[in-house]
């Protein structure tokens, strides 16, 4: 696989969201979740993304236990902000230091490859969290920062305080909020952007044919547009992409992720999966080329999704 660039940091062209892993999508398995990491390197994965909120910190530790003897080989990247409490961020430089060293014991790991605020914090001035977590590069703890679902003036007091290499944001062919001003500022700053759920939480893919599949503490049924009469209405962009995809002989995942890697050449999108099978099917999808017609005739056969990604109490702490 050829790699691209976040910031100054190079990783392979798309990366691992280890979340699923842990939780809100069923069952984990914990030697297949293994299994599927180490498959994941050896096809020129290297970006891992986990957080300390996922699990919660069981999924720091997963991940710990699979790189634990090929570091060298791994871009390193995990979260801090979410508290526990229902809503509940923080970034005051008390809980940044504190999260950072938490994460680095659960990981087994000395430092960190990149480090993002998860949620910015309303009542502490983005230059103060900022500020703190440039002093664990300092410390030799951090090596690169990162935002996650940050607006476009947030990104920019951010950058001007430290470099930011990456920003961490919702992307894909039913989630597009960060066209309009988000991405075209981490473009003109150089900062490189890592979508998650490329893939529509699975809907994209067309695995999940109703609401009745997803099991009882699936997340995924709290979300609007799992809800059963958006669900309905979005099965819809499901039935385009498998009309397109047939016609390329790939899966309608694979044609999914491969707009969003054609979104530039500074995106590196990090589907989730914990098995090996749906890995080597997202990896596969890095190496399809599509034209500029193929990019319009996507977009103009896609249609608009029904639904809010999150509930409203969620929405709140999005592109803040």
């Amino acid at each position: 696989m050829t790699t691209r660039f976040l910031g100054s940091l190079e990783v392979g062209p798309q990366g691992l969201g280890c979340m699923g892993m842990s939780q809100s999508y069923g069952a984990g398995d914990d030697t297949e979740s293994i299994a599927t990491i180490h498959r994941a390197l050896d096809l020129g994965v290297t970006l891992l993304d986990t957080a300390d909120m996922y699990g919660p910190h069981t999924n720091e530790e997963l991940v710990g236990r699979a790189i634990a003897d090929r570091r060298d080989r791994v871009v390193l990247a995990t979260k801090f902000g979410f508290t526990g409490k229902p809503g509940e961020v923080r970034g005051d430089a008390t809980y940044v230091q504190q999260s950072c060293e938490a994460s680095l014991k659960r990981l087994n790991v000395d430092h960190i490859d990149l480090y993002y605020q998860h949620r910015v914090d309303p009542e502490v001035p983005i230059e103060d969290t900022i500020g703190a977590m440039a002093n664990l590069i300092d410390q030799g703890k951090v090596r690169h920062l990162g935002l996650s679902e940050a607006s476009a003036t947030t990104i920019r007091r951010a950058h001007a305080v430290h470099p930011i290499t990456a920003l961490q944001s919702e992307w894909s062919l039913w989630t597009r909020d960060v066209e309009a001003t988000i991405a075209p500022t981490c473009f003109e700053l150089g900062i490189g952007i890592v979508p998650f759920s490329p893939l529509g939480r699975g809907f994209l893919t067309g695995a999940v044919t109703s609401t009745a599949t997803l099991g009882e503490n699936d997340m995924r049924r709290s979300l609007p547009r799992f809800t059963e009469d958006n669900f309905d209405r979005n099965l819809a962009i499901v039935t385009a992409l498998r009309t397109l995809a047939a016609d390329r002989d790939i899966t309608p995942g694979q044609l999914a992720l491969a707009w969003v890697h054609h979104r530039g050449p500074t995106v590196v999108p990090i589907p989730g999966t914990k098995r090996r099978k749906y890995l080597e099917e997202n990896v596969a999808a890095a190496a399809i080329e599509l034209s500029a017609d193929d990019l319009a005739t996507i977009d103009a056969a896609v249609p608009a999704v029904a639904g809010d990604r999150y509930p409203a109490e969620s929405l709140r702490l999005t592109n803040t």
